[in-house]
């Protein structure tokens, strides 16, 4: 009953002080609205990552050159710090062999450089990428119109190439593109495919690429070389037998290539082999350390708020003494001031928090339709944490005020004006 009564008491004194109510809560309204934004865009870029992985396959594992275990195997300190080495088609040829790799339903190697692409007027700095016909397979990407790389196009080495969809639309606008020529590096190229849209990140976008023969990426646009001069590439993908095969195919890749590589016992890997999984952790990693650090900064101003809900409350303890008097002439107890008093500070917080909470979601959902594909993602725990934050805002700054009216002497307190 007593709580009921100060809580009655706290609405009535902040409903005869609105304006002065409203001001004090905007610190905390802003702190908890800027955590709840934050926080819930930054879970929805990890949703965005793990579902854009997950449209690459099941699958599939990327072999890397460069050894991740060094760095103590994993994390994005480790991708970002990888030691650079060579792969090579002898790394390939070796994986396509089902003595050696049962597990491995099919290998795709690929070749990337960066390189100007003209057609008439337009030209595009851009992605090139070799490949084998395959890639369309094991990728699962899907050709929009036209035709994808074929097999006597990598045996001919033929200058062919196959465009994304935002590339050929800068390029070409809305003509159709299918028999048209570019130019890659000054050579003449034709188009005679555009992929369906699969979708672009900060990291890559894989739609404003394009595709050639591998064949002709190695001998006419970027030679790649291993240490024993053999013909390089950038990346090996390997698809395995089936999702349940995943570690066997994953440790048989790494079998094959350390022994083509001839590392001895005890020597690290010289290449990496990356799950869909792994990659999904990396950069889950790097973006909750990214959401935990501007939550933080954007907490500094639920420290603010808590300055100002203690500084309000020290004026409002001065503004009543005469009415703490009163109370305590009649009756009332130490604790019932204590809590009278801690019970305004933590419902003037509480309600900025509950504010902040919704314009947070709303800020969110406003930022974005700029972040194309990132949909936030607003849980009951970021929900109950921001209120639980603000709550504690409250107690903790409230504190003091409450403590300094409970400890007013009532006969000082009575003769206050």
């Amino acid at each position: 009953m007593v709580l009921w009564d100060s809580l009655l008491m706290a609405f009535r004194a902040l409903i005869a002080n609105k304006l002065r109510a409203a001001l004090t809560m905007l610190g905390v309204i802003i702190g908890v609205s800027a955590v709840i934004a934050l926080v819930s865009l930054g879970q929805g870029v990890q949703a965005f990552v793990t579902r854009r992985m997950q449209s690459i396959g099941s699958n599939l594992l990327f072999v890397v050159p460069g050894s991740l275990s060094e760095f103590g195997g994993g994390g994005a300190a480790s991708l970002l710090g990888a030691e650079r080495a060579v792969l090579t088609m002898a790394d390939v040829y070796a994986l396509q062999g089902q003595a050696a790799a049962p597990h491995v339903a099919a290998v795709s190697p690929e070749i990337q450089t960066v390189a100007e692409i003209t057609s008439g007027v337009e030209s595009k700095r851009a992605t090139i990428v070799g490949v084998w016909p395959n890639f369309l397979q094991v990728r699962q990407f899907r050709v929009a119109y036209g035709r994808f790389i074929a097999e006597g196009d990598e045996s001919a080495r033929a200058a062919v190439c196959v465009l994304g969809p935002r590339i050929a639309r800068e390029l070409f606008g809305d003509s159709y593109p299918i028999g048209k020529r570019v130019r890659i590096k000054g050579v003449p190229f034709q188009v005679v495919g555009v992929l369906e849209r699969k979708g672009g990140s900060a990291f890559a976008d894989v739609d404003s690429y394009v595709y050639v023969p591998l064949s002709t990426a190695q001998t006419r646009l970027y030679t790649l070389r291993g240490r024993r001069g053999e013909p390089g590439v950038s990346a090996i993908y390997v698809q395995a037998t089936s999702e349940a095969d995943m570690d066997r195919a994953a440790e048989e890749v790494r079998t094959v290539i350390r022994r083509v590589h001839r590392l001895r016992l005890g020597e690290k890997d010289d290449f990496s082999v990356i799950s869909q999984a792994d990659i999904t952790a990396i950069f889950s990693e790097i973006t909750s350390v990214l959401t935990a650090f501007l939550g933080a900064i954007a907490g500094i101003s639920l420290l603010v708020g808590g300055i100002g809900i203690m500084n309000i409350m020290l004026v409002s303890v001065t503004e009543r003494t005469r009415e703490i008097g009163i109370r305590k002439a009649v009756g009332a107890r130490r604790r019932d001031i204590l809590l009278q008093f801690l019970v305004e500070a933590v419902t003037l917080s509480l309600t900025g928090g509950v504010v902040g909470v919704v314009l947070g979601a709303l800020a969110a959902n406003q930022a974005s339709v700029f972040l194309q594909g990132v949909r936030p993602v607003l849980t009951a725990q970021t929900v109950l944490l921001a209120a639980g934050v603000a709550s504690a805002v409250g107690i903790f700054f409230g504190l003091y005020p409450a403590r300094r009216a409970a400890s007013l002497n009532p006969i000082d307190a009575l003769r206050y004006e």
